[in-house]
């Protein structure tokens, strides 16, 4: 299908449709907006912010202050387009599944430790390559395909940046196989102890690491301060 104008006034699509028309012909991706902008492009619509948040379910990455430090608190960047929402087939077939439940995403975060099962790095965790960028972890729906080459679905734990950045095809369980058969016999041992845990092994450091993360900003000198009267 024909990417249509975004302010066609023979456009009939919904406000979501027209939003990501307009992010993509207008801001264009690693584009910064304001809300003001926003709300000049859509006169007299009270919930183009929600309608732009909710192209996050059809793939599109539209990031605030929250999630990009270097962001103004009136700014958000346009990272990376996802489904051609104007187009009503593809729409469809990526039309948003059931919304993971609060008691699901907390037990998912906990079995991966508060870590983004790509890349490692913890929630609140600045980027070793980006310093005013911090981790927030999300828990996303993935394809697996098992060993058997059958295919099901799986939650799992991701940081935004490695959502935004990977592909859409299917975890291959036959890779993690692979990548076991270069371990050593006491590499191999260890890694079936962490597999019967059902998590890795972390130490006492690790663990502190994690648990100081958790707090908020504002009060970690607290901690910081409390902990160095350990010493």
């Amino acid at each position: 299908m024909k990417q249509p104008a975004w302010d066609d006034p023979a456009l009939t699509a919904g406000t979501m449709v027209r939003g990501a028309l307009w992010l993509v012909e207008v801001v264009g991706e690693g584009g910064t907006f304001t809300k003001n902008q926003l709300r000049e492009a859509f006169p007299g619509i009270s919930q183009i912010d929600r309608r732009i948040r909710d192209l996050r379910d059809y793939g599109w990455v539209v990031l605030s202050n929250t999630e990009d430090a270097s962001l103004l608190a009136e700014d958000q960047r346009f990272v990376k387009a996802g489904v051609p929402v104007w187009d009503p087939k593809a729409r469809r077939e990526a039309a948003p599944q059931k919304a993971i439940s609060s008691k699901e995403r907390q037990s998912v975060l906990a079995r991966d430790d508060y870590m983004c099962t790509l890349c490692g790095i913890a929630g609140g965790e600045a980027y070793p390559d980006d310093s005013v960028m911090t981790a927030v972890l999300a828990v996303s729906r993935r394809r697996v395909t098992g060993l058997e080459g059958r295919e099901v679905e799986a939650l799992v734990t991701e940081c935004k940046r490695c959502r935004a950045g990977r592909d859409d095809h299917p975890i291959d369980a036959t890779a993690a196989v692979d990548a076991a058969r270069g371990l050593g016999p006491g590499e191999l041992r260890r890694l079936l102890r962490w597999i019967e845990r059902g998590r890795r092994g972390a130490t006492e450091l690790d663990r502190a690491w994690a648990a100081y993360l958790r707090v908020p900003p504002n009060h970690r000198h607290e901690v910081a301060s409390r902990v160095k009267k350990m010493l």
